[in-house]
């Protein structure tokens, strides 16, 4: 995987960067960190090295008992110059938290510490996630500063808003949870570093909307966050990623191109259009069944009388399968319940030609469509594989296993 230089300055959000560290550390990044003198005033650079399972440095001139290597990376023969060698050696460099302090020294080119002297020699992709106040955030100084980052090419992390460090205030100013500074982090990681780079993947997520009249519809109750959390993963994994969205009010993962539609039609001829250049299907929307036979022109009035007449949409899935090659995967979702799911699921597998239906159970009301958490099954042609209750983004992560499973079965290459 990729080697990741990880730069913490002081403020209180420094307690964020060990989240991570050790997100990073367990997706199979070899991390290195570096400190500000403020940053050990909130956390503890043993608190790091136990993480990541590399010593933590401070100053630009304090020797790098690893001679500027990664955790399980070759060491070289001579003592480097330690700031010179870990920039040289790394693939990203982020610096989370940035502080007001750290973003004006690195923006005016200043190096009085191994974080900035580091970022000075850096020529791998920099980040930057600035953590502060929101009045200086909003400062014109920090602004500028990052106006200037931005015209070097170092991506900035923009911060969330909500409550802040100080009692009672609130304001956009927060470190961005880890989960989603990691994200940004692999997308940024330059080719190479990723199991999936090269690879092709087609995500469609949330659910169609059929028009009765100019305001009315028929739909479903997807919400479209299982789609989004595969397109997260994939793009971490490195895959060139096109997310159709059907109605999805949720923004898209750091990386990923979307293509908005709202009827099965449209999500049908995206998908078309979409499909012969992937390698990789995730059929997670939940399109339509049904559409009304005629559309109102204008709104229907309660006092109307209505009489709805309701006729078959395209079968998507199936139409895709049908002209398929046999270097593509295609995974396929089924919405069941009942003591039968199972055999229905199984049926949908034969039926629409997939290699792997994803089967989720609609009748358990406390997981699927708006919630964060999901339990599903895995169905292929050789197995059923339980997977238990757990984060939408955790469930992302086991289908694409399974998925570079059947692809490395199929004598497919993973990238």
């Amino acid at each position: 995987m990729a080697r990741i230089l990880l730069g913490v300055s002081g403020g209180i959000a420094a307690y964020k960067a060990l989240e991570l560290a050790r997100l990073a550390t367990v997706a199979g990044h070899g991390v290195r960190v570096l400190m500000t003198e403020g940053a050990t005033r909130f956390v503890g650079a043993a608190s790091f090295e136990g993480i990541v399972g590399a010593p933590v440095l401070i100053s630009e001139f304090e020797r790098d008992p690893l001679r500027g290597a990664f955790p399980d990376g070759p060491r070289p023969e001579h003592d480097p110059i330690g700031h010179l060698e870990l920039a040289a050696n790394c693939d990203a460099y982020l610096v989370a938290p940035a502080s007001a302090n750290t973003l004006a020294k690195l923006a005016a080119g200043i190096a009085d510490s191994m974080l900035t002297t580091s970022f000075l020699a850096c020529t791998a992709p920099r980040l930057v996630a600035p953590a502060m106040n929101d009045r200086m955030y909003a400062n014109a100084a920090t602004q500028a500063n990052l106006a200037t980052l931005r015209e070097r090419r170092v991506t900035v992390i923009e911060p969330d808003e909500g409550a802040l460090a100080s009692r009672g205030e609130r304001g956009r100013g927060r470190l961005p949870e880890p989960a989603r500074l990691l994200a940004r982090l692999e997308a940024a990681l330059p080719a190479g570093h990723r199991p999936w780079d090269g690879l092709r993947v087609l995500v469609t997520a949330g659910g169609t909307r059929e028009p009765i009249d100019p305001v009315r519809f028929v739909g479903n109750r997807s919400s479209g966050r299982m789609g989004l959390a595969l397109a997260a993963a994939a793009a971490r994994r490195g895959a060139d990623v096109t997310l159709i969205a059907a109605n999805v009010a949720l923004p898209e993962p750091p990386g990923v191109r979307r293509v908005d539609v709202e009827t099965t039609a449209q999500l049908a001829a995206a998908a078309g259009a979409e499909f012969s250049s992937s390698h990789v299907l995730l059929m997670a929307a939940a399109p339509a069944d049904f559409r009304t036979t005629e559309v109102a022109e204008a709104k229907l009035r309660r006092q109307d009388s209505v009489d709805l007449r309701l006729e078959p949409t395209e079968d998507i899935l199936a139409g895709l399968t049908a002209i398929r090659t046999d270097e593509q995967t295609i995974v396929g979702f089924a919405a069941e319940h009942g003591n039968e799911r199972i055999e229905r699921a199984r049926e949908k597998l034969t039926r629409k030609k997939a290699d792997l239906i994803v089967l989720n159970d609609v009748s358990d009301p406390s997981i699927g469509f708006e919630s964060d958490q999901n339990a599903v099954t895995l169905i292929d042609p050789k197995e059923e594989t339980d997977v238990p209750l757990s984060s939408k983004d955790s469930i992302a992560d086991t289908i694409l296993d399974r998925v570079g499973q059947l692809r490395a079965e199929a004598g497919l290459p993973a990238r």
